[in-house]
């Protein structure tokens, strides 16, 4: 029988290796919407468990049959809009023109940045350099106080909307110092795309980080490493060309066209099993079902945003049983 031959595995996709910059991610580009609505939100990553659902996928092996599957749990709090943040045109890209908070701020919002003693939220400046804007964002901080982690500090960061400026301008006046829901943004049955930050797991040699082949028992010297460098004519290591040791997770990855199988509240359906989620706690306000699995540990930031490639039209799927045995 012919020998396998499997030298080197892992992606070389993403070169070089580092750690995160910071422990959620940033999302740069978004689905184009007409109307002014957030085009992000952010779940805390509770758990997994299965559920048992109707295919209604046209055209599936099993269209109309009951399957199961591993879903993810994302607890939901509400999003605070603290503040909006304008940009303005430039020779290259956009440059910072302002900062407007809202009058009631968070206690907890001292924890993570410097905030106004008293602010007053003023847009004579915006409207009179209105045609020179290129971009108004919400600036947003989580309720971790409202979730399974039980943590007060809470994290910040911005959310681009969709329409034009005006609309825009509109919209962030109207939700000032309010609260965005993931019922306002995403619908059941919708597909969406998770940005998180991998496990990390530290300083890894070549076998774990990308599965070379053990050397054999008379190999000289090393057993867990790579036979050679480079070939002698080159006289330098290429960079991402090689399996080397190194940074093994705490990475930024995006995965795509993950669906929603159900965005609910625990008030109305607990989502909780006896005990609640190993590792994280019970979850008691909005959540979302999301089919699969998705990057990082329990607790971690996820962000959420509409799917740059999936359908539009949601397809949504009449779910018959969730299981919430002990994990325990």
């Amino acid at each position: 029988m012919a020998k396998g031959h499997k030298p080197v595995s892992g992606s070389r996709a993403f070169w070089p290796r580092k750690r995160a910059k910071r422990i959620y991610p940033r999302v740069r580009s978004f689905v184009k919407e007409k109307e002014a609505v957030p085009l992000l939100f952010a779940g805390y990553k509770a758990g997994m468990t299965h559920v048992r659902f109707t295919d209604s996928r046209k055209g599936s092996v099993t269209e109309g049959q009951d399957v199961v599957k591993a879903v993810t749990v994302l607890d939901c709090p509400p999003l605070v809009v603290a503040g909006m943040k304008v940009y303005k045109k430039a020779a290259h890209g956009m440059v910072d023109f302002g900062t407007v908070w809202s009058e009631k701020l968070s206690k907890n919002l001292k924890r993570k940045t410097r905030v106004p003693k008293n602010p007053k939220p003023d847009f004579g400046e915006i409207e009179k350099n209105i045609e020179d804007i290129a971009d108004i964002r919400l600036i947003v901080h989580t309720k971790p106080e409202e979730s399974g982690i039980g943590k007060k500090k809470p994290e910040l960061f911005e959310v681009s909307l969709g329409g034009d400026i005006k609309s825009k301008i509109e919209y962030a006046k109207k939700n000032l110092g309010g609260e965005i829901k993931v019922s306002d943004i995403f619908r059941p049955g919708e597909l969406i795309d998770i940005k998180a930050v991998t496990k990390g797991k530290g300083y890894q040699g070549p076998v774990k980080r990308f599965g070379v082949t053990v050397r054999d028992r008379k190999a000289k010297k090393k057993r867990r490493h790579i036979g050679v460098l480079a070939p002698r004519n080159v006289a330098r290591v290429r960079p991402g060309t090689v399996a080397m040791a190194g940074q093994l997770g705490y990475q930024t990855r995006t995965e795509l066209n993950k669906k929603i199988l159900l965005l609910g509240s625990a008030k109305e359906n607990d989502i909780n099993p006896r005990g609640g989620f190993l590792k994280y706690g019970i979850v008691r306000g909005d959540y979302i079902l999301v089919s699969g699995s998705i990057p990082g540990p329990k607790k971690r930031l996820v962000m959420i945003r509409k799917a740059l490639r999936g359908k539009k039209e949601p397809e949504p799927a009449e779910i018959k049983e969730i299981s919430r045995e002990s994990q325990q």
